[in-house]
């Protein structure tokens, strides 16, 4: 059946119904559908034209409301069509639309891995132990804001809401503008955490770290995510009108740029900032004062004027202010490992950045899934709350078709990327030998299947507890899926020193 969004503020339904538990014997685990509700109306299912009409669906079972269900009803014969196309969707198709945009992630990890690699050899690295901590968190904040937008427009576009120029600007201005909210805020936060854990794990803080991680997290939060926000909007649009599945393709593209330009930016901003930090701080305390005091407010005026990012906008701070918590754990297990073991900052970001990205598409889809065939609170039937990982990941639900095909992407891709980076990390000397090779996949593997679960148990249970997945489920799975990829990681660089097979790039042995 199809569901078109409802305005909660102005609903006034024009028919209640009372479903008694004796009327609906399949009814189990809350899987209650329109289909089923119309269809104890005559009145309703013989109806052909209920576009102009609001239903609520007030439901007994067990002695307990079971729901307050309000939708707008179009014909059956329409919500047939609409309700089977996901069944429908051809696996090739889920692969080449996902298999591009997952190639051009790939090449955007390599890219950051490269990075990564190179700026340790800055000063300001060198000196600056919490920079480590708050990479992975800057990337991770950026992944979750870039995402999550992509998440909601990718949804928009699927539910047919992009179709006017009106409500397109002012979805992106409103979308645009919440990302900048929460990059300026959540930037300084997480500026203020790696300093303090850095404290504590180092010892000493630093007034004047502080104050260089908060100017240069803000600046690489609020420009990358500025840039991609628009980059990401002309994709979905693009793919939209193509006819493709936005939720394919603009996750990977949120991720696989960003992760890369966030990197250039915080590395450039950082070195810039730590020659003058010392004679000029008061330039830091600027900037920061700036962005809190002056950009933060007009922003905050636009989103609480946009009707698509209000609701937003003081909800929607518990997920994201969470995963930089998680992501600053992972930054605490690069901290340790950067010294200890050679090339490791150069595969982090791509076993993090490939995880977050296959993730963030599964958790697109089945979000956008759960909008178009059933209401908040409901679970439909083509779907379950509480499975196996066998029947999320394999077969027996529907998002398992799109987990599948996810993690066989994965293997191939993944020992594709790590040779890629290897050979450029070294000049095009290869310094992976078979037993780091099986190792990485291997951890790497064990990263997605795990984040894939998670991510269909999560996002299940938020939509059972009305929580829209979009604004909520992505923070989390992406910082997740950077503390297990940083901490696996660790362990297979643990395991090869103990087998005496270390990773040894050819930088290290010239040394």
């Amino acid at each position: 059946m199809v569901v078109y969004p409802y305005s909660e503020d102005n609903l006034d339904p024009h028919v209640t119904l009372s479903v008694i538990s004796d009327k609906v014997p399949e009814m189990t685990d809350n899987q209650l559908t329109v289909s089923t509700i119309v269809g104890l109306s005559p009145d309703l299912s013989n109806t052909k034209e209920m576009e102009a009409e609001n239903v609520k669906v007030e439901s007994l079972y067990n002695g307990k409301s079971l729901e307050s269900i309000k939708s707008i009803t179009v014909s059956e014969s329409d919500a047939e069509i609409d309700a089977t196309t996901l069944e429908q969707e051809r696996w090739y198709s889920i692969t080449l639309q996902v298999f591009i945009p997952f190639m051009i992630a790939g090449v955007g990890t390599i890219g950051a891995g490269i990075v990564l690699g190179n700026v340790e050899n800055y000063e300001v690295f060198r000196e600056v132990k919490a920079l480590y901590i708050l990479v992975p968190s800057i990337i991770g904040l950026k992944g979750n804001l870039d995402t999550c937008l992509a998440s909601r427009l990718s949804t928009q576009a699927n539910l047919g809401n992009m179709e006017s120029k009106r409500e397109l600007f002012k979805m992106v201005v409103g979308n645009v503008g919440l990302v900048q909210v929460q990059a300026i805020v959540a930037s300084c936060l997480v500026a203020i955490f790696a300093v303090a854990a850095s404290a504590v794990v180092n010892g000493g803080f630093d007034w004047g770290h502080a104050l260089l991680l908060s100017a240069s997290g803000v600046l690489t939060a609020t420009m990358s995510c500025f840039i991609l926000d628009f980059v990401l909007t002309a994709v979905i649009v693009i793919s939209h009108k193509l006819k493709l599945n936005p939720d394919n393709v603009a996750t990977p593209f949120a991720a696989s740029i960003g992760d890369i330009v966030s990197l250039l930016v915080l590395s450039t901003w950082a070195s810039l900032l730590y020659t003058i930090h010392d004679k000029y701080p008061w330039v830091m305390i600027v900037i920061v004062g700036v962005y809190v005091l002056l950009i933060l407010p007009i922003w905050i005026f636009i989103v609480r004027k946009n009707k698509y990012t209000k609701k937003v906008l003081t909800h929607g701070w518990t997920p994201v202010l969470s995963a930089l918590i998680i992501s600053g754990m992972g930054g605490l297990v690069l901290d340790s490992a950067v010294d200890q073991f050679s090339g490791f900052v150069v595969f982090q970001p791509i076993i993090n950045g490939i995880g977050g990205n296959l993730v963030s598409v599964q958790s697109s889809r089945i979000a956008t899934m759960l909008h178009k065939t059933s209401l908040m609170g409901v679970i439909p039937p083509h779907t379950k709350q509480w499975v196996w990982p066998w029947t999320a990941l394999i077969r027996g639900v529907l998002p398992a078709k799109s987990a599948r095909i996810l993690i066989l992407l994965m293997i191939p891709g993944q020992a594709v990327f790590v040779f890629v980076a290897d050979l450029i990390y070294n000049d095009g000397v290869s310094c992976v030998t078979p037993a780091f090779a099986f190792s990485y996949i291997g951890v790497s593997l064990i990263q997605i299947v795990l984040l894939l679960y998670i991510a269909h148990l999560m996002i299940h249970t938020m939509w059972r507890f009305k929580i829209d997945p979009d604004n909520s489920s992505i923070p989390y799975l992406t910082a997740l899926g950077d503390l297990l990829g940083s901490s696996l990681l660790l362990l297979a660089f643990i395991f090869l020193r103990e087998i005496h097979q270390d990773y040894s790039p050819v930088a290290t042995e010239e040394s």
